[in-house]
């Protein structure tokens, strides 16, 4: 049984004096609200990614159950807050942390409050309406499995084969993505043959000489792709993947930020509580706190500690100052940069040496360094570290286009020096194939140097030179 050495009248206190900061510190946050939890709902909030509602999968069971035993085993432990990108934004706080983590909890929050609202690559989340899309999109769900045509195995079938596929979708909003109709305009211009101004329609002259040479952009947007042009799929099939898809995009800018979301919030709370004049003991439990929370991480990448690092350097200090005037410039980065950028700007040669950042390679059952942040290595550790930043670890698959004589999707996979591995490649044209109605799809790729094509049909995958 925990005892609390803290009640709710001091996590107000608290909290006001930490708003007063806020404010003064000019941090430009949504409404806030805190929910105290025990760790059972904290589980539970972890397993739906913070969400009070969410529609049923088997998965989110599955990583409830998954953290429930690693937490009782003690192989596994609980984060201190979880925060969501509503407005007014939504925090949890872990009943059995002791006040010193409460408030660097609360600090810390803060500090995500702000980012959510002012990184540019939040901009289309709506978090106004967050809480009731997530809402309506579970009452969906459930209607769909309790409605008897269908039924809880067909939904979970469109469920399955949609999460399979989810981040291939448009990865940057920010990109205007043009038309097909937009694409044909800007051909005929090329061409010299601007379009008919009133209707955009060509004559047919036009379109018999030019049709052949007309070829779309591929795009990146493989679940709206098929969503669209699989005239086979039931509506609330297509509605479905619409859901996955809408949501996906709602949690994409988390994962392109991750690095400079957790490195703004803890700059903040160490410069938030660092003045905030806390009792001897509550400071002393801070600082120990802070620092295993911005440790670095043997073997792995801490993003806390990498982007603590790169911001409090950038705002001015060393990390250990405690009262300095903060470089106004920080907040600029924070609205327009996401991790890629980020890093390609603002990882130096000196602060990757500092980091200890270095390469390795897995060769058979052994792992070797191939580069270290030396002067002739540490852009190409920093190189790799982008690579595998955000949505640039995940495959960027495009399509081409649809073979009109045999429905065949055909894809092609945006090769960047790094091979799909073929069992991931087969399981995953399994699904596209499921929700291309059980019709061909190929997929070019390159693998051992050679141009390949990978083809699922007649639920047999195979995989030729092209």
């Amino acid at each position: 049984m925990t005892i609390m050495d803290w009640t709710v009248k001091d996590l107000e206190k608290w909290n006001n004096k930490i708003e007063e900061l806020v404010q003064s510190l000019g941090l430009d946050c949504f409404p806030q609200e805190f929910e105290v939890c025990d760790y059972h709902d904290m589980l539970g909030y972890q397993s739906y990614v913070g969400m009070p509602s969410r529609y049923p999968h088997w998965s989110f069971g599955k990583s409830f159950e998954k953290q429930r035993t690693m937490y009782k085993l003690g192989v596994g432990g609980l984060a201190y807050e979880m925060v969501i990108n509503t407005n007014p934004c939504l925090a949890y706080l872990m009943i059995d942390n002791p006040l010193s983590i409460q408030v660097l909890t609360i600090a810390h929050v803060y500090g995500h409050n702000d980012f959510f609202k002012n990184n540019i690559n939040f901009a289309h989340t709506r978090p106004e309406l967050a809480l009731e899309m997530f809402k309506t999109h579970a009452d969906r769900v459930r209607r769909y499995i309790e409605t008897p045509s269908i039924g809880y195995e067909k939904v979970e079938n469109i469920l399955d084969a949609a999460h399979a596929i989810s981040f291939h979708t448009n990865r940057n909003l920010r990109i205007q993505q043009l038309s097909e109709e937009e694409q044909k305009d800007q051909f005929y211009q090329r061409l010299n043959k601007e379009p008919d101004p009133w209707n955009h329609l060509h004559s047919k002259e036009e379109e018999s000489a030019t049709t052949d040479a007309f070829i779309p952009e591929p795009t990146e947007d493989l679940m709206g792709f098929i969503s669209e042009f699989n005239k086979e799929l039931e509506d609330w099939e297509k509605d479905l993947m619409h859901i996955v898809r809408e949501e996906t995009l709602y949690f994409m800018p988390q994962m392109e930020t991750k690095i400079m979301n957790e490195g703004w919030a803890s700059f903040w709370h160490f410069t938030i509580l660092n003045r905030l004049n806390l009792p001897p003991e509550l400071h002393m439990d801070f600082v120990r706190a802070h620092n295993q929370v911005i440790r670095p991480h043997p073997g792995g990448l801490n993003p806390y500690h990498v982007g603590y690092s790169i911001f409090t350097r950038l705002a001015g200090s060393d990390g250990h100052q405690i009262d300095y005037e903060i470089n106004p410039q920080i907040f600029d980065i924070r609205t327009i940069d996401r991790d890629a950028s980020f890093l390609r700007r603002f990882l130096t040669k000196e602060l990757a040496q500092e980091l200890h950042l270095f390469e390795y390679k897995q060769r058979g059952n052994r792992v070797t360094v191939s580069d270290v942040s030396d002067d002739d290595g540490w852009e190409t550790v920093r190189d790799t570290l982008i690579k595998n930043t955000g949505m640039n670890g995940i495959p960027v698959i495009k399509v081409k286009g649809i073979n009109p004589l045999s429905n065949t999707l055909q894809l092609l996979h945006e090769y960047d020096d790094r091979e799909l591995e073929l069992n991931y490649v087969r399981k995953t044209m399994e699904y596209i194939y499921r929700l291309w109605s059980k019709r061909p799809v190929t997929l070019e790729t390159i693998i051992d140097n050679r141009e390949v094509t990978c083809t699922f049909k007649n639920n047999n995958f195979t995989v030729e030179e092209s």
